[in-house]
């Protein structure tokens, strides 16, 4: 039997999870200890926030110059679960990132909204969730620990204080620093920085809330301004552990019905149970419960931001610049948090253009979160979805999910303004597939950053489309009792649902359907491609071919010799073999040289690595000689079988299929194959004979 979770097992576990002090409480006087113990304590949102992307692990991409945060790059927290791919969304988290920690070094983007533009579907609200989570997550660990306070004990010396409110929880879950007035508490952060390893100073200029100023008044008042007394007496310091369920620290905000828009729900309103009891005037008799003063310490995130009326959007702009709000009625109160918009093109465009959004549009740092354009990267998303999902017993065959992510990148790509690259090459150049010396990668980017409307990428079809069209396919092939996902029954699905997607306009659709078609094309390719594979591949023959080119080439470079392995004589590099090999890649003989540097450098980088060389591990070369061993062997297939032949038992159809499993496919994703391809690879060769 199975290991059980018994009660008492997860009862164990859980506690693992709590921060030790998490229901303790504390004096002020161990406060102060702690902070000189440990200054990051103070930490502002932007510094602990900024402070939590690095905590859980970073990667520097030197070819992009863009840093990958594990946080999205591999989320240790979920086992990878909400895992982010594409250079452009790591470049969009990595700008992300870098504008918290100008935040967080006081340089500016502290006082503005962060603003994720993006399409649908193009991941900006999922970032925006796990870095809540995340943020979650940190604060209840020693690393990202933070504190407030409660006062305790108020009815001894507040006469009119109701018995209910006997103890009060700052309101606003401020840093029990703010207690102390502005001369003294910056004597101690003076003295924090001091003893501080970090890239920025603390900061802490805020007044208490008006209701925990009010007691301190009543409190000093009584006391006859002994400070100590006050915060010894009547003040307890608590854990502070952001939750976004409760409200703590993490509030998101949504667009409500414009006639229904109320202030309120940003900034807090009147308590009225306590109204009777403080009076109208009395800071006691407000309620603390709008969305700012909930995110206060951590994050607010404004879901659709721009979607909420431009008289609504002005207490962003106190908010944002001046790190404050103003309810109605009472005083302005500081506020303490990192502010996140999300919002979708047509209302940014929207906005954009309306003079009178001037103000707000200034206090925004807008960061483009655009969709993948890696169609391999894109891939990997719906391999995330599918990982992520119970999925029926179906085999998903080579090519489906990379196709479906070329047709998708396809929609979002500009048109190279350079006549001689085509769409797909430029598909493939962003892939990494072609060398910086046949396209030049750096220059479509360019080009199509000039081109754009806002930028490459920013629209065309979403993730969402091409994963809900995958997982109809896959629901289709099991109700038809089919074993496997094919590319071309994922074609079907583009092609039969993308007149009725609400997200397409119809003025695109002739556009996407010839670009479906140009997918069709390349998956061809690749299918014959397959099917020459099964029928002449020999993994042995493969590496003493790819030695074998690599000794020539390496004589070729150092213009040596090289050992003939039938005579044992030295010999001259043999030309018209390595030519052979680089004609299957269409190297020009005039690019020979560089070709032969580029592979001969790559061997020199693994040989200085520790790792021998495998011809399959680097994609040109083995593309090359796969096509030169079919080259070799192709006349020894009887090719009038392979266009004639429908039973699977015959012996050498049986040795394809099983090739073809061999490459990831079923064994009906195989016949499949071998019908689709397999008949235009013999034609295609019985005609070449027959010329």
């Amino acid at each position: 039997m199975a290991d059980r979770h018994t009660l008492e097992r997860l009862s164990e576990e859980y506690r693992t999870e709590v921060p030790d002090d998490l229901r303790a409480a504390r004096s002020f006087d161990w406060y102060l200890d702690a902070l000189y113990d440990d200054p990051e304590i103070a930490r502002n949102a932007h510094q602990r926030v900024a402070d939590m992307f690095d905590h859980y692990g970073t990667h520097y991409d030197e070819e992009h110059g863009v840093v990958e945060y594990a946080l999205a790059a591999e989320d240790p927290l979920h086992d990878g679960e909400n895992v982010f791919y594409g250079r452009e969304v790591h470049e969009a988290i990595h700008e992300f990132v870098n504008k918290v920690k100008s935040g967080a070094r006081g340089l500016g983007p502290e006082k503005r909204i962060k603003l994720l533009l993006g399409p649908v579907g193009s991941g900006k609200s999922h970032f925006d969730w796990l870095v809540r989570r995340y943020f979650e997550a940190y604060t209840r660990e020693d690393a990202g620990r933070m504190y407030t306070f409660r006062w305790v004990d108020l009815c001894s010396v507040i006469d009119d204080q109701d018995p209910d409110d006997d103890v009060v929880r700052s309101p606003m879950s401020q840093d029990p620093l703010v207690l102390l007035p502005r001369p003294q508490r910056q004597a101690v952060i003076d003295d924090l920085n001091e003893r501080l390893d970090a890239p920025y100073t603390l900061r802490n200029e805020q007044h208490p809330d008006p209701a925990s100023e009010f007691y301190l008044n009543e409190l000093l008042a009584h006391y006859d301004d002994d400070l100590q007394r006050v915060l010894d007496e009547h003040v307890e310091v608590v854990r502070l552990v952001a939750d976004e369920n409760r409200r703590q620290s993490i509030e998101t905000f949504e667009p409500k019905d414009k006639k229904n828009q109320d202030e309120t729900e940003l900034t807090g309103d009147v308590n009225y149970a306590k109204l009777a009891v403080y009076g109208e005037s009395d800071p006691r008799a407000f309620d603390y419960a709008g969305a700012f003063c909930n995110a206060n310490r951590g994050l607010f995130s404004g879901e659709e931001l721009l979607k909420l009326q431009r008289e609504f959007l002005y207490d962003f702009l106190h908010a944002s610049q001046e790190s404050t709000i103003k309810p109605k009625n009472n005083p302005r109160i500081d506020i303490d948090q990192v502010i996140v918009g999300r919002t979708n093109m047509p209302e940014y465009r929207e906005k954009t253009g309306d003079e009178k959004m001037e103000a707000f549009n200034d206090r925004t740092k807008r960061i483009d979160y655009p969709y993948v354009l890696e169609y391999e990267s894109e891939a990997k998303i719906y391999e995330k979805m599918l990982a992520n999902a119970d999925v029926p017993n179906v085999n998903v065959e080579p090519h489906a999910l990379e196709m479906a992510g070329l047709f998708g990148v396809l929609t979002r790509l500009e048109e190279p303004t350079d006549e001689t690259v085509t769409l797909v090459e430029k598909a493939k150049a962003y892939n990494g597939e072609l060398e910086d010396e046949e396209i030049d990668r750096r220059k479509l980017r360019e080009d199509a950053a000039e081109s754009a409307d806002i930028g490459e990428g920013m629209d065309g079809i979403s993730a969402r489309f091409v994963g809900d069209e995958i997982a109809e396919a896959i629901m289709d092939a099991t109700h038809r009792d089919r074993s496997h996902l094919s590319p071309l029954s994922v074609f079907d699905h583009f092609e039969a649902n993308l007149g009725g997607h609400g997200s397409i306009a119809a003025e695109d659709l002739d556009r996407y359907e010839r670009l479906l078609d140009l997918v069709r094309e390349e998956y061809r390719e690749r299918a014959i491609e397959d099917v020459r594979h099964a029928l002449a591949y020999d993994v042995d023959e493969l590496r003493r071919q790819g030695e074998k080119y690599m000794d020539h080439v390496m004589a070729y470079i150092d213009d040596d010799t090289v050992d003939d392995d039938l005579t044992g004589r030295e010999t001259e590099p043999d030309e018209t073999f390595l030519r052979a090999v680089e004609e299957q890649l269409d190297v020009p003989s005039d690019r020979k040289d560089d070709f032969r540097q580029e592979v001969s450098n790559w061997v020199s980088r693994r040989a200085r690595e520790g790792r021998g060389f495998d011809p399959q591990e680097n994609d040109r070369l083995r593309r090359a000689l796969e096509r030169k061993l079919w080259e070799d062997k192709k006349h020894n297939i009887n090719f009038s079988a392979l266009v004639s032949a429908t039973d699977l038992d015959d012996e050498d159809r049986s040795a394809w299929v099983d090739a073809l499993v061999d490459r990831g496919y079923s064994e009906d994703g195989a016949a499949e194959v071998l019908e689709y391809a397999g008949a235009a690879v013999a034609r295609s060769e019985m005609a070449d004979d027959g010329d």
